[in-house]
């Protein structure tokens, strides 16, 4: 009997309003997974959904497989949503759980079932399996479906799942259909990037609409057309989905990128100020030596603010000491001294850590967290290091680019040397201090 299936007595047992559950649409699945009778399948799916409207709950019924039964057999599919609908099931949530379906078949086929089950919410699933889910989701939003299932980013099995941070602002601000208050659209990239954090996965910057790069402009023309007229290059207003515009510096932008991005510190500067000659200058020294700004933006903010005199030291390095231990002790197989001053005070503090870098990252934040709590809230999540051709700079030197996120924001800053450590201590004082200017901005 329903009432004792163990399955069921949790889901009521969690105290929700609302339950989900699955059934086999497919005929194939029913008799070679399921092992059981069509009829027997049908009698399940209503006697199930049925109780739970006895129950008093909102039921919601996913049709597992259902464009693969439809193509199959789409009397039985069709029938599996009768009986669904027939016990009570307030959606009926059709699936293409192996993600194999396209999205002109997901139109066509959910227009049939919308023409069918009208009186009933119609939802739809999908999966990433051929890199259509989003284009599947709104196509069956389209057909009129009105329930869409999804996760954030589009974590889930395989390829994953439909991702909302696609879906939302496509249905929102492309189609005019509203999803969610416009106030929280506007939260949707800091959603994504917790979403990231929390699952302890580098966040998608290629992403659609959430991306780091989904608003980031690179060529002189680009960059210069955008400084013009923003939707010359961008299909929304990037602060609409609570993302910003980049511009990057790299061997293709122009005059107009650098002066963009000097104008984000300070809007009085302009092309022809003396400030601004002075930090070509250094951004070529710096390029000689070996820097590229292009995937470091916030290095290059620290310079300019150098250069415009809009930068004050947070602390000063006095000396730091890092030594590799044999045999490691419960991982930790480096260390790290390091003796700071932060205004009349200095700071000795040491650190242990799962190589040098990271011994030495702990060391520093360490020194400084009594003085900038803030700095708590970084945190490193990538760290990469190139070795520079000879031909590009007097010696051999090593490039180390450092990813650091607070859960608002993302950055990544630059160190340039011949020894990796002091190139790695270059980029996390970058880190560090963009972070604390950041902080300062934001309590005024």
């Amino acid at each position: 009997a329903v009432e004792a299936d163990g399955n069921v007595r949790s889901l009521l047992a969690a105290g929700t309003e609302a339950i989900a559950i699955f059934g086999k649409s497919w005929d194939y699945q029913v008799t070679k997974i399921l092992r059981t009778e069509l009829d027997e399948n049908l009698r399940m799916i209503g006697d199930t959904i049925r109780y739970l409207k006895q129950q008093g709950k909102e039921v919601v019924y996913d049709a597992e497989h259902f464009f693969d039964g439809y193509k199959a057999n789409p009397d039985y599919a069709l029938a599996t949503l009768r009986a669904a609908a027939d016990a009570g099931a307030d959606c009926l949530c059709i699936c293409d759980t192996n993600g194999g379906t396209f999205p002109n078949e997901i139109f066509d086929i959910t227009k049939k079932v919308v023409a069918q089950f009208g009186k009933t919410t119609i939802g739809i699933h999908c999966h990433n399996d051929c890199e259509m889910a989003v284009a599947n989701s709104v196509m069956a939003v389209q057909a009129g479906a009105t329930q869409v299932q999804g996760t954030i980013n589009g974590i889930g099995e395989r390829c994953g799942n439909a991702n909302l941070c696609s879906i939302i602002p496509d249905l929102q601000l492309k189609l005019g259909i509203e999803c969610i208050p416009p106030q929280n659209l506007a939260n949707l990239t800091n959603v994504a990037r917790a979403v990231s954090d929390i699952a302890n996965m580098p966040h998608n910057e290629k992403a659609a609409y959430v991306g780091g790069d989904a608003f980031a402009h690179k060529g002189g023309m680009h960059i210069d057309a955008v400084v013009k007229n923003p939707i010359s290059y961008e299909h929304i207003d990037p602060e609409a989905v609570g993302n910003s515009r980049r511009m990057l510096m790299s061997e293709v932008a122009g005059r107009s990128t650098l002066l963009a991005r000097i104008k984000a510190v300070d809007p009085a500067i302009g092309k022809d100020s003396p400030e601004t000659k002075k930090i070509v200058d250094r951004l070529k020294q710096l390029e000689h030596e070996g820097y590229q700004f292009e995937a470091a933006e916030s290095s290059f903010e620290l310079v300019v603010r150098k250069i415009l005199g809009k930068y004050k030291p947070f602390f000063e390095l006095i000396e730091f000491k890092v030594m590799v231990n044999e045999p490691a002790i419960n991982g930790m197989n480096s260390s790290a001294m390091i003796k700071i001053r932060v205004g009349d005070e200095v700071e000795i503090t040491a650190a242990e850590g799962d190589g040098p870098v990271n011994a030495l990252d702990k060391a520093v934040r360490k020194a400084l967290e009594r003085f900038y709590p803030a700095i708590g809230e970084i945190r490193l999540t990538d760290y990469k290091v190139r070795v520079l051709d000879s031909k590009q700079a007097s010696a051999a030197k090593v490039r180390v680019l450092i990813e650091s996120t607070d859960h608002r924001e993302h950055w990544t800053t630059i160190g340039v040397s011949t020894d990796v450590i002091d190139a790695s201590w270059h980029a996390l004082v970058d880190s560090i201090e963009y972070k604390l200017v950041r902080e300062q901005e934001r309590k005024g």
